[in-house]
């Protein structure tokens, strides 16, 4: 399923790939219908090693073959439905228009305007776009979004497209607490943001990024280490400047 278009072509959409969903349907599905074949050999294997076996899988063992199968692929279709469910919501949705673009994701959104932005790329598994003082004004995983889409989407209006790597790579540097680089107050905010990923809070998260931001620190993961760069500070933002979250 390619970018979806409206008004005449003056905005592009772009989200996680119909296909994806029914995959994970259809795979569930098939999982399911397997272990409908495989649930009572398993259930004895698991018995003679261990004595015994959950009592879910005890219980399917107990229908015949006949009714196992149907009723163990209908329930895996029904997860892999609920799982698709929950992968559609929480995927952004990118629409770019020719004055701005706009990212949602689980009810929320995030809305950027086309002369604020003087760098759009992916960078490893997330979107992100960069201000004339190297400042991000958003980073977003887009795990689920095709690279090619969304570089034909932004190219397509204009927006200064800069390819699949940060173009200030060699900048970041692996965060370890109390290094003389950083202050106290930013060390803290790593700190916090630390924790707050390892407690799945990502609001925390991204409280501390943003503050981070504020003073000129850009950060990002990699293989569960924080990375910081330094920039310019960003001045305070008129109000009509500001990013437009709704």
């Amino acid at each position: 399923m390619g970018p979806s278009t409206a008004g005449d072509e003056q905005a592009v959409t772009i989200r996680m790939p119909r296909v994806w969903l029914w995959l994970i349907g259809v795979g569930t599905a098939l999982v399911g219908f397997g272990a409908g074949f495989g649930i009572s050999p398993l259930v004895r294997q698991l018995t003679d090693l261990s004595g015994s076996a959950p009592a879910p899988l005890r219980l399917a063992a107990r229908l015949p073959t006949l009714w196992a199968v149907p009723v163990l692929t209908g329930l895996g279709a029904a997860v892999g439905a609920w799982m698709a469910s929950v992968a559609r919501r929480e995927s952004p949705v990118v629409t770019v228009t020719p004055g701005h673009f706009t990212i949602r994701r689980d009810g929320a959104g995030l809305q950027v305007r086309r002369d604020r932005v003087d760098a759009v790329f992916t960078d490893g598994k997330d979107l992100v776009a960069l201000d004339t003082a190297e400042i991000e004004l958003v980073r977003i995983r887009a795990t689920d979004l095709p690279t090619e889409r969304l570089r034909d989407a932004f190219t397509r209006f204009d927006y200064p497209w800069s390819g699949t790597t940060d173009p200030h790579e060699a900048e970041f540097t692996p965060w370890v607490d109390g290094t003389p680089d950083l202050d106290d107050a930013e060390h803290a905010l790593l700190r916090a943001r630390k924790h707050a990923l390892a407690d799945k809070q990502p609001g925390a998260a991204e409280q501390a990024r943003e503050h981070l931001r504020a003073g000129g620190i850009v950060v990002r993961d990699r293989r569960k280490t924080q990375q910081y760069r330094r920039c310019r500070p960003h001045p305070p933002a008129a109000e009509d400047d500001r990013p437009d979250r709704s």
